[in-house]
């Protein structure tokens, strides 16, 4: 495959990742790409890249409702209270991912951002978007970059701020899922947002 736009079941063309399964298809066309504000929701994609880390994105968006039920919805009050019993409660859990490290990390990531005025986080993470005017639209997969110097510097910033387990990588991840950055390709029918794509199937 040349990593170009690709024709999907309604014959609209589609960056080649949303086609492997229909999870990823409702997921390209109605989330990715597409503006997330407010602290909580970013905590909670925030949490999930970081879960994703060196596994495919597919496992953590088919446990994706079992994950908000574990961490409270990712209320970032709520999660900044839970206890021992609680940490061994999610590290029992087979819904989620069982990896003590990124559980103790999302942990303590609450803990630190529970202390940050409201709005902080979502400021933050959204200082760091680029201006779209100096950023060509990929034509391919190729042209999507893994890490940029905006993403190493927002992971620089985190991690600064006490933030666990958000490298240059996951933090370009974030920025993708989460519009700071438009990665559709070119040719793909959910460029531009919402006016770009189509309306849900």
């Amino acid at each position: 495959m040349s990593g170009d736009a690709v024709a999907g079941p309604d014959g609209g063309l589609r960056c080649p990742w949303a086609l492997s399964t229909e999870d990823y298809l409702d997921y390209h066309d109605a989330e990715w790409g597409r503006p997330v504000r407010g602290d909580d929701a970013l905590f909670e994609r925030l949490s999930l890249e970081a879960f994703q880390s060196g596994l495919s994105w597919i496992t953590i968006l088919r446990r994706r409702e079992t994950f908000r039920a574990a961490f409270s919805g990712f209320r970032i009050a709520e999660v900044a209270r839970f206890t021992d019993a609680d940490r061994e409660r999610l590290l029992a859990d087979p819904g989620i991912i069982r990896n003590r490290a990124k559980v103790d990390a999302t942990l303590a990531n609450a803990k630190v951002l529970a202390d940050w005025p409201a709005g902080e986080l979502d400021e933050l993470i959204w200082s760091y978007a680029p201006d779209p005017a100096g950023r060509p639209a990929p034509r391919a997969l190729a042209d999507v970059p893994a890490v940029t110097p905006g993403s190493t510097a927002l992971a620089k910033e985190l991690k600064k701020r006490s933030i666990r387990f958000v490298g240059p990588t996951t933090a370009y991840a974030l920025m993708q899922a989460c519009g700071l950055v438009d990665d559709h390709l070119a040719d793909c029918v959910a460029r531009g947002g919402p006016e770009g794509a189509h309306s849900p199937r």
